[in-house]
C-alpha cells in the first residue's frame, strides 16, 4: 500500500469556547478540506471578547514549552499559519517557531489581526505594528483587512471607498514588504464586498460579492482557513478566494434565514459537507 500524505498545517491562535471564531473555526474548516489541523493555543477564552463578560487566560508563558516539544519530536508541517496575537513576545515566538520548522514545501500564511473599521486594537502600539510587519514579511501569503492593510503598508486610512487604483498600490505596497501573495480582505464597495488580491507578479485582480446579512465575528477566521486550506493543497490564490468568498456568504445567508444571534458567528457546521465537496471539485 502507497505511503498516504495527509497535508498538515500548524494553527497558531487563541481558543474561545463559544461564538465561532480563532481555533474553534479553523480545526473544522480545515477538517473538511482533508487538512490536518495541529493547533498551537496563544490564549484560551471562554467565549469571544464581544460578549459582555468573558474568561482570559493568556498561554504565552506554556507557547514555548509546548512547540519545543514538537521539535523534539522533529514534527514537519505543510504550512503554518497565524491569528490574533496579542503581545511582542508572541510574535516573537512565532516568529522563532516559522524559522524553526519551515522548509522549502512550507506554506506560511498570516492573518495580521491588528484592527478593524480604520482603528487599530489597544494592544498595538507602534512598536507591536513593526513587530507585525517583521511576521508579515515571513509570509507566503498575507490575508489583512483594509485597516491592517494601511497600518501595515504605513498609509492613512481613507473613511471614504478607496478606488481601485489606490487599492491595487496598496497591494504591491504589501508584497514589497516580503509576501509573495496578498489579499485584502471584506473592502466595501457600495453594496458589494471586494477583495483586492495578486499572486508573485501577476496581476492585481479584484473579486466582488454583494454583501450579504449583517457583520458577524469569525467570518475573517472562516475566510482565511480556507485561503490556508487552499494554499497547502496548492490551489491558485484566486480559486482559494473565490470558493472562501462563496462559503462565507452562504454562511451568512443560512445564520440569517435561522436568526442566529450575531454575536454568535455564522452557522458553518451546517455547511461542511457543501464545503467538502467544494474542495473536491
Amino acid at each position: 500500500m502507497p505511503n498516504y500524505h495527509q497535508k498538515k498545517i500548524a494553527m497558531i491562535n487563541d481558543l474561545s469556547g463559544y461564538g465561532r471564531c480563532s481555533l474553534t473555526v479553523a480545526l473544522p474548516i480545515l477538517s473538511a478540506m482533508g487538512i490536518q489541523c495541529c493547533p498551537v493555543p496563544t490564549s484560551i477564552l471562554s467565549n469571544h471578547t464581544g460578549f459582555p463578560v468573558y474568561y482570559f487566560d493568556d498561554y504565552t508563558d506554556h507557547m514555548e514549552p509546548y512547540i519545543e516539544k514538537w521539535k523534539e519530536l522533529g514534527l514537519t508541517f505543510d504550512g503554518i499559519a497565524t491569528g490574533f496575537l496579542g503581545s511582542e513576545r508572541q510574535i516573537e515566538i512565532v516568529k522563532d517557531m516559522i524559522a524553526a520548522f519551515r522548509t522549502p514545501g512550507t506554506k506560511v500564511l498570516v492573518d495580521p489581526i491588528m484592527g478593524d473599521h480604520g482603528i487599530a486594537y489597544a494592544t498595538y502600539t507602534p512598536s507591536m505594528c513593526s513587530r507585525m510587519r517583521e511576521l508579515a514579511a515571513m509570509a507566503d501569503i498575507l490575508t489583512p483587512n483594509l485597516t491592517e492593510a494601511c497600518i501595515l503598508a504605513d498609509v492613512p486610512y481613507e473613511s471614504g471607498e478607496m478606488s481601485y487604483e489606490a487599492l491595487a498600490g496598496l497591494v504591491r505596497r504589501l508584497q514589497k514588504l516580503g509576501p509573495s501573495a496578498v489579499v485584502i480582505t471584506g473592502i466595501r464597495k457600495g453594496s458589494d464586498l471586494v477583495n483586492a488580491m495578486a499572486e508573485g507578479e501577476g496581476e492585481v485582480s479584484f473579486l466582488s460579492r454583494e454583501a450579504a446579512g449583517e457583520e458577524r465575528p469569525g467570518t475573517g477566521d472562516v475566510f482565511s482557513s480556507i485561503i490556508a486550506g487552499g494554499c497547502i493543497r496548492g490551489w491558485s490564490l484566486k480559486r482559494s478566494v473565490n470558493l472562501a468568498a462563496d462559503f462565507v456568504r452562504d454562511c451568512i445567508v443560512r445564520s440569517g434565514e435561522l436568526q442566529i444571534p450575531v454575536k454568535n458567528g455564522v452557522c458553518f457546521e451546517l455547511l461542511l459537507g457543501s464545503l467538502c465537496q467544494m474542495t473536491d471539485k
